[in-house]
Parts: structure tokens; C-alpha cells; sequence
């Protein structure tokens, strides 16, 4: 694993327990989130997590999903939450938009992650009860499509 993907995964809380074709359940958590490419390496396991690595774009990206115990603050809040660790961030652009039903926040930013420059796009949901985080990590832009492609196959609830 590279020096970078060795910053970068530890920050993100990883897993992949219970992705089988797409469909993430764990419990009552459960969401869809289609098939990635091949030259994405699903990365190890805990928690609501699932999250993948391409060593072809030295990109990483998560699907986070909280249920319990996590209040109901506000989508800028949550944002936050997901930066800490990130140093020097530039916040480019940060817009609501639509996903699965529901208002999420979009943020686009450059940081650095112990001295190394990242590029990140976030994007937190509320719904049903639970929290979801999207999380693109890379070291430059360009890559995002299979992200953008998870937000769209995106689906809390029935795996249907």
C-alpha cells in the first residue's frame, strides 16, 4: 500500500462487512449503492462502513452509515465532523442537492492530510432516521465518476 493510501484509509473508519452485489445490510442498516469497477479494491471491515480503493487513480472512497446515537444536527455539522485530521482546507464549492429524496450538503475541497495535499467531496444525507456520508478522497480531480456513480445508484432502505 502506498505511503498516501497508508495516511488516508485509517482516517476514513473502513469496512465492508454485509456489501454483497451492491446492497450494504447490516442489521436494520441497509443501502444500495450499484457495482463498482474492477480496479476498486473493497478495504477491510467495521462499524457501517463500506469503502474502496484504486490504485490506478490513487483515489479512495466510503459510504458511511450511521443509525443510532448520533442526535440530529445539522448537514453543515456533520460536515465538519468528517474533516477532522485535514489541515490548511479550502473550501471550493458547497451546495444542497438532491439525493435519494432527500436535501444533502455537497462540499468540494482541497486540504492536506499529515503534510499531504488531498482533494475531497463530501456529501452528508439525513434520512429515515440515519446519517449517510460520501466521502472521495484523491490526490488530484479528474476521477470522481465512479463516486458521482455511487451517489446515483445510491438508495437508503429496501435494497430493491
Amino acid at each position: 500500500m502506498s505511503p498516501w493510501c497508508r495516511a488516508v484509509v485509517p482516517c476514513l473508519v473502513l469496512a465492508c462487512a454485509g456489501l454483497r452485489d451492491g446492497v450494504y445490510v447490516d442489521g436494520s442498516t441497509r443501502f444500495r449503492i450499484g457495482a463498482l469497477p474492477p480496479s476498486w479494491r473493497q478495504l477491510r471491515v467495521s462499524g457501517n462502513d463500506v469503502a474502496f480503493f484504486s490504485a490506478d487513480h490513487r483515489n479512495t472512497l466510503a459510504v458511511n452509515a450511521t443509525c443510532v446515537d448520533h442526535d440530529d444536527p445539522p448537514l453543515d455539522v456533520l460536515t465538519r465532523h468528517l474533516l477532522m485530521g485535514f489541515t490548511e482546507r479550502e473550501t471550493l464549492t458547497q451546495t444542497l442537492e438532491p439525493l435519494d429524496g432527500r436535501e444533502a450538503l455537497r462540499t468540494h475541497l482541497r486540504a492536506r492530510l499529515d503534510g499531504v495535499a488531498v482533494e475531497l467531496i463530501l456529501v452528508v444525507l439525513k434520512k429515515d432516521g440515519c446519517v449517510y456520508d460520501f466521502t472521495w478522497v484523491g490526490r488530484t480531480s479528474g476521477q470522481e465518476q465512479v463516486f458521482e456513480q455511487v451517489l446515483a445508484n445510491f438508495h437508503a432502505g429496501a435494497a430493491s
